[in-house]
């Protein structure tokens, strides 16, 4: 048995993903944690495993992948004793789209440990179901209003799988994460790639935030081809949307700063030639510290307080950088 085998179980007997024609099917990676703002990626996984057919292919080994003192499970304690644990999770499934075309969904927790191992298992995996291409899921944080539609900066080594989606426009040296390393490993092997990343307001971007989530699944949608649904996403992101004006309005500080921040985005966007994405402007954005910790921790508890009953549930914390709470 070879290492990669190792890191995970397939089940038997696995799932048909192979379309009609006998075309491979595409491979979504979702991973929560480095680039989660809003929860975005969660939502969207967890929303394209409930709204649609899908099945179990393969769990990832939590034990070789996920460094627990860093992420420590959720214990669960009855006042007398222990009596569950939730566990990170990480696996691929076979869903099928509203036409009955088949993917793959691979979501969970992003690991802390031996990426290149698991990246060679995906790519093993993917050869094993005759993948056909590779599109991964990011949700970033930027100085947006909630008041406007989110917007996709998309990135791949397969340009005519993004249309005229916007682009980043310039080299850049960033902090790695594994859903980046499976985009770079699978285009060096050959495998069409994409990645696509929504923009989150960044005062929310602690807070459960559905309409990023509903963007991130329709941009799926064009780039791939497939049938996927929205409207629960959508219908929890209207929820959302009335929850968080109701608690700007009236707040003239707050108000203020959401006003600034349209005046920029429409400034940005309505020059589409000149700056194709918000991070290419030339226009000076609002930072998060002028925004100010006040405007953040007002927005972001209000949302995170008042949707969890609204927004479909999340997966676990998706902060940017875990913590190491090693002694």
């Amino acid at each position: 048995m070879d290492e990669e085998s190792t890191l995970y179980e397939l089940e038997f007997p696995v799932p048909h993903v192979s379309g009609d024609e006998g075309d491979g099917p595409v491979l979504v990676h979702a991973l929560e944690g480095f680039a989660d703002a809003g929860h975005a990626v969660a939502l969207a996984a967890e929303h394209l495993r409930d709204s649609l057919d899908s099945e179990l292919v393969a769990t990832f080994s939590a034990d070789e992948l996920i460094d627990f003192r860093s992420r420590r499970p959720t214990m669960v304690f009855s006042g007398q004793e222990f009596t569950d644990v939730e566990m990170p999770a990480l696996t691929i499934h076979a869903v099928r789209d509203n036409s009955g075309r088949p993917f793959l969904l691979l979501a969970g927790a992003e690991p802390d440990l031996r990426w290149d191992r698991f990246v060679e298992a995906v790519r093993r995996l993917s050869d094993h179901f005759q993948v056909s291409s590779v599109v991964g899921l990011n949700a970033i944080p930027m100085a947006i209003p909630h008041t406007r539609p989110p917007t996709v900066t998309a990135h791949g080594s397969a340009p005519e799988m993004l249309g005229d989606l916007p682009r980043w426009g310039s080299p850049l040296k960033i902090p790695g994460s594994a859903s980046m390393l499976i985009e770079l490993r699978m285009a060096q092997h050959g495998y069409r790639t994409a990645g696509l990343s929504v923009h989150v307001p960044h005062y929310l971007s602690q807070a459960k935030y559905p309409a990023a989530s509903a963007t991130l699944i329709e941009t799926l949608s064009t780039v791939t081809g497939l049938d996927l649904p929205v409207g629960a996403l959508e219908n929890a992101a209207s929820t959302v949307r009335t929850q968080i004006d109701a608690e700007v309005s009236g707040n003239a500080e707050v108000e203020a700063v959401v006003s600034a921040l349209e005046t920029q985005y429409d400034a940005v966007t309505g020059r589409a030639e000149e700056a194709p994405s918000l991070l290419a402007s030339d226009e000076s954005l609002p930072s998060g510290d002028e925004l100010g910790a006040e405007v953040e921790m007002f927005l972001a508890q209000a949302a995170a307080g008042e949707t969890d009953t609204d927004a479909p549930d999340e997966g676990p914390e998706g902060d940017t950088s875990p913590g190491d709470d090693r002694p």
